[in-house]
């Protein structure tokens, strides 16, 4: 072979090779989430996941991370911790991603919380609030406070600002969100100097409390804390209603979007909330505008909690400079700011400490189920 041609195959593989390095190197930044997009709580699966990629859009239309444009990908584990576990998987095998905000629920995000600490995967839940969600290590991060906060919240507010003295407890045995709220509801309403006079519990899928609200009837509470999701929650107060229980009813975030599935039976309810689209926040007032303007609704509790983690999580990943797990997950560790939901610093068991807001269902002029501000408690 002639010199020139030596030279030639020379500068042809190194063009190769050139090539070849820049096709390994990714030109976006993978964020996978995994929401309930379908199933029994796709109403906030959906809202949450239109409100991580709105943030995700803004972030883009800003100049990405790092330079980089932020690519969403999007799963939907039908609040089966069984898909959510396939779900984390495929993410984190197939599709190569940074880091993965969610699970929605509790018991989903529960299902991989082990496989991504051992994984060294940052994993950052915006509405998981199960207390143990961050004990499986220091790469599972919360941008919601905890059950232990919220089952405090509620049963802080029935003894001091309503002043009830007899609460009872109606909650779901085979759901660790409920069972969660309920205990802590119980342990503060207690410690306060409240008694709780009926503690009765049901199953996943049962469509008839009626046993139960005769029992807690005859107890006479003056608070009845409900400690599930809407759906669950608009059945058991029809019921509450029917049986002529005259009690003021409590529950926690899992109750938003009660106003839009429920009826009057609910009216003068309470529940713990991460915000209020009414708040005069300017904060609050801009991302509800643009979310309604995008999606033509209100955006939930949940939404907005999605919306700040997607932020927390890009802010985290620039201050680290760099997409490596390691330093992603001290970075983390750094937030300090203003969001949505409130100021947001990490506490060590990776949790946010924040305030939280109390909601009371109500009506319009028009007679349409709305909510209504009740107070913020801090923590």
């Amino acid at each position: 072979m002639k010199k020139n041609q030596v030279l030639t195959l020379l500068v042809v593989l190194v063009m190769i090779g050139a090539v070849l390095a820049g096709c390994g190197e990714s030109k976006t930044i993978k964020i996978g989430t995994i929401q309930s997009i379908s199933g029994p709580v796709s109403t906030y699966g959906i809202q949450t996941r239109d409100a991580i990629q709105m943030a995700v859009d803004e972030i883009n239309a800003k100049g990405g991370v790092l330079g980089k444009q932020l690519e969403l990908i999007v799963e939907d584990d039908e609040a089966s911790p069984d898909k959510t576990t396939n779900a984390f998987k495929k993410l984190v095998a197939k599709d190569k991603v940074t880091a993965v905000i969610g699970a929605l629920i509790s018991k989903c995000t529960l299902a991989i919380t082990k496989e991504a600490q051992a994984k060294k995967v940052v994993l950052l839940t915006p509405t998981s609030t199960n207390d143990t969600v961050t004990d499986a290590g220091d790469y599972i991060f919360m941008a919601c406070y905890n059950d232990s906060f919220q089952g405090q919240v509620g049963a802080q507010f029935a003894y001091e600002t309503l002043r009830a003295k007899k609460a009872a407890i109606l909650y779901d045995i085979t759901n660790d969100y409920s069972k969660g709220l309920a205990t802590n509801f119980q342990d503060k309403f207690e410690s306060l100097g409240g008694t709780i006079v009926a503690s009765e519990s049901y199953s996943a899928g049962d469509k008839d409390f009626n046993a139960q609200l005769t029992k807690i009837k005859a107890a006479k509470p003056e608070v009845l804390f409900i400690p599930d999701y809407y759906n669950t929650v608009s059945l058991i107060a029809k019921q509450v209603k029917s049986q002529g229980l005259n009690v003021t009813m409590l529950g926690a975030d899992g109750w938003d979007e009660i106003t839009n599935n429920a009826g009057d039976e609910v009216l003068g309810s309470y529940y713990c909330n991460h915000y209020s689209p009414l708040s005069d926040d300017p904060d609050v007032q801009t991302f509800v505008q643009k979310y309604s303007e995008k999606f033509n609704m209100t955006p939930n509790a949940l939404a907005a909690l999605g919306y700040d983690a997607t932020y927390i999580l890009a802010e985290a990943i620039e201050r680290a400079g760099s997409t490596d797990s390691e330093m992603i997950k001290a970075a983390l560790m750094e937030t300090d700011g203003k969001y949505v939901t409130g100021y947001i610093r990490f506490n060590e068991q990776r949790r946010p400490v924040k305030s939280a807001v109390m909601l009371k269902v109500t009506k319009d002029a028009a007679g349409k189920l709305i909510t209504e501000y009740a107070g913020t408690v801090n923590p």
